[in-house]
């Protein structure tokens, strides 16, 4: 069975929270849209809350997972950020964008977790 780039990204997206709840994180929500996006997966880790960002790959044809976090991304994703804590009406508290890496092979998936990938 042939998997979609979005049947990938949502197997990545699982794994990543389930990597992340082994790793003390505790899950907020997943799949945060407003206008300007979309934030994978929204967590708290000990008090600070993380925008993850998750990038599965199956092949280094379109490079690394983390090649797809470029500038231009981690400014959506910034946007996307204060759209929900405008939303949710959250003003005072610690917060951090993650990226989680995946990459996916037939008998393989390494996971990588970059805390504090880039800043606002």
């Amino acid at each position: 069975m042939k998997l979609t780039k979005k049947k990938i990204g949502n197997k990545g997206e699982d794994i990543a929270v389930e990597f992340l709840k082994k790793h003390g994180y505790r899950i907020i929500e997943r799949n945060f849209r407003s206008s300007e996006g979309e934030i994978d997966i929204i967590a708290l880790d000990k008090g600070t809350l993380c925008f993850i960002e998750v990038k599965t790959r199956r092949s280094v044809n379109f490079g690394l997972p983390l090649d797809g976090v470029d500038f231009f991304k981690q400014q959506q994703i910034i946007r996307v950020a204060q759209s929900y804590l405008i939303k949710k009406r959250i003003t005072e508290v610690q917060s951090r964008f993650d990226v989680v890496s995946i990459f996916i092979t037939s008998s393989n998936i390494d996971i990588n977790l970059i805390k504090n990938a880039f800043e606002a």
